[in-house]
């Protein structure tokens, strides 16, 4: 018992910190940039605005980008833990998994189809394109007896990823729309409005508190597919329900600052390393983490001279790939 009350102590003083560091790292990034502002600079565009150029650029661009992107990389983290769970695939992610390349798509053709799209349109043609991307992949991985393979589903993954993206393309060349699916397929921050925060944050942590309090199941599923029946845990009713979860989260990210891969692929390996396999833990961790993992990449690729934030990542992502596929695959 004595042993439990030490590991809890330390997995809240883990929550403390990392939440901490949070506010502290997006203090630093309204102040860090291209051109650095004080701090006194910060507190005076918060609650002593005046119309100066100054106040408007931390206000209307440094602020909306950084919670943009923390809101994704919440968004992105907790769909990866989703998938990593219910597929019990180490090296699921939904970039790697044909979700973000099916939003990427299924927006493409929304912004062919209507060039000055609202918002609101953009983020229901993300779900939908991550509906249809997951979809074709999970069919495929299921094809044969068995169930989900790990080797199956990645390389079903990455197949469909590679036709999506193609198709994505094709249609930014017939219908002279370049600039939009550049940003879709590079991935940025930049650019991010309130009204799209404040579109994208309720349903972000809506989604959010929803998948912490159904965590249990999640748990259950992600120890096997008999251990999980035998808890009496629908499996199928499960696996679709927090499916639909992580294509709704993968959606939003998508339409909000275009695909960026690995976050969902590192941040929860990262947050079972911190507080082991159950799920009510994961998920709130994953978003503290996910969401301090964004700002970090945002703050190098401004420092750096306004490098595209995707690049940042796949510089970590890659290699973290590399070595989950060294090691088979195997959950850390």
């Amino acid at each position: 018992m004595k042993r439990y009350d030490i590991r809890k102590l330390s997995i809240e003083l883990w929550g403390i910190l990392l939440f901490v560091l949070l506010i502290l790292l997006l203090i630093a990034s309204f102040c860090l940039g291209i051109e650095n502002y004080s701090l006194k600079e910060v507190f005076d565009a918060l609650f002593n605005y005046r119309n100066i150029e100054s106040h408007n650029i931390i206000r209307d661009i440094r602020i909306p980008r950084e919670i943009a992107a923390v809101l994704v990389g919440i968004a992105l983290a907790c769909s990866g833990a989703i998938m990593q769970g219910i597929t019990k695939n180490a090296l699921a992610d939904p970039s790697l998994l044909g979700l973000n390349a099916g939003a990427a798509m299924v927006i493409s053709i929304m912004l062919a189809i209507d060039s000055g799209a609202n918002f609101l349109l953009l983020m229901l043609a993300g779900f939908i394109g991550a509906v249809v991307g997951g979809t074709i992949v999970m069919l495929i991985g299921m094809s044969k007896r068995g169930g989900f393979n790990t080797m199956r589903i990645i390389l079903a993954g990455a197949a469909v990823t590679a036709l999506l993206t193609a198709l994505s393309d094709g249609i930014a060349l017939f219908f002279k729309i370049n600039q939009s699916i550049t940003f879709l397929v590079a991935g940025g921050v930049a650019g991010t409005t309130w009204q799209q925060i404040m579109y994208t944050a309720p349903v972000i942590i809506f989604v959010l508190i929803i998948t912490t309090l159904s965590a249990r199941q999640l748990t259950a599923l992600s120890l096997g597919e008999e251990m999980a029946k035998g808890l009496g845990v629908n499996t199928g009713g499960i696996r679709i329900f927090f499916s639909i979860l992580t294509m709704i989260l993968a959606g939003v990210a998508v339409a909000l600052v275009g695909s960026l891969a690995f976050v969902g692929l590192m941040i929860p390996h990262i947050t079972r390393f911190i507080v082991g396999t159950d799920y009510r833990l994961i998920i709130p961790f994953s978003a503290l983490l996910g969401g301090t993992f964004l700002v970090i990449a945002d703050i190098i690729a401004r420092m750096t001279g306004e490098n595209p934030i995707g690049a940042v990542i796949s510089l970590i992502g890659v290699p973290f790939f590399i070595y989950l596929v060294r090691r088979d695959g195997k959950i850390l």
